[in-house]
């Protein structure tokens, strides 16, 4: 994604790929493992109303509705082409997401009725100004207590997961993922309004140190 709807970099970047996301997240990453952890940490409730930014093919937003299935579920993002096989994986696993095509600053949700954002592997390939308009967007979106909790690459913990990185730059472009690896996202967060901003929680992966972050707006 980018800072126009019309020019976004796809899941692999590639237009063409964007089928094979799913199969090659699967068998790089832990995917199931820290989408979970995710959730864990967001400990949505019945009757919650959930966002989740750039949704791509809907494995999180699935997985979420399927744990809590009174949960309301709004799942944004540009890619139509991620969306059409989002939906049907919703169809098959017979639950109901609100799939809406566009960016974060750009959808239609009323300030102050969100009780949590959600981000998987989304911000990191923003710009720095993007990822502070989407953040400062779904700090917005929150109600007084509400939390955004977020899973994305971080900051390097040792050479070793510097050097991983390089993989995932070269993919997604040096620009948007800089602040990633060398500082994470706990400013980022704070820049956007949020309190009670931390890193809660990193691990060593093929292509880098993966972390989850929160934040929330204080009552």
């Amino acid at each position: 994604m980018s800072n126009d709807a019309g020019d976004f970099i796809p899941a692999l970047r590639f237009k063409a790929l964007t089928r094979h996301f799913d199969t090659v997240l699967s068998h790089t990453l832990k995917e199931e493992q820290f989408r979970s952890l995710l959730l864990d940490q967001a400990g949505i409730e019945p009757g919650h109303r959930v966002v989740d930014i750039g949704c791509g093919t809907g494995t999180l937003a699935v997985m979420l509705k399927r744990r809590v299935p009174e949960a309301e579920v709004i799942a944004l993002d540009p890619d139509g082409d991620a969306l059409a096989i989002a939906r049907k994986k919703a169809a098959d696993a017979g639950v109901d997401v609100d799939f809406r095509q566009t960016l974060a600053w750009a959808a239609d949700i009323e300030d102050g009725s969100v009780d949590r954002v959600l981000s998987s592997l989304v911000l990191h390939h923003l710009t720095a100004p993007a990822k502070r308009r989407s953040l400062e967007r779904a700090r917005k979106w929150l109600r007084p207590g509400g939390e955004l909790h977020i899973a994305d690459w971080g900051k390097a913990q040792n050479w070793l997961m510097r050097a991983a990185f390089l993989g995932v730059q070269l993919l997604d472009g040096f620009e948007t993922t800089r602040e990633n690896v060398r500082v994470g996202l706990v400013p980022c967060l704070q820049e956007a309004g949020l309190g009670g901003v931390e890193e809660t929680h990193h691990e060593q992966t093929l292509f880098g140190t993966l972390s989850l972050y929160r934040g929330s707006l204080r009552p």
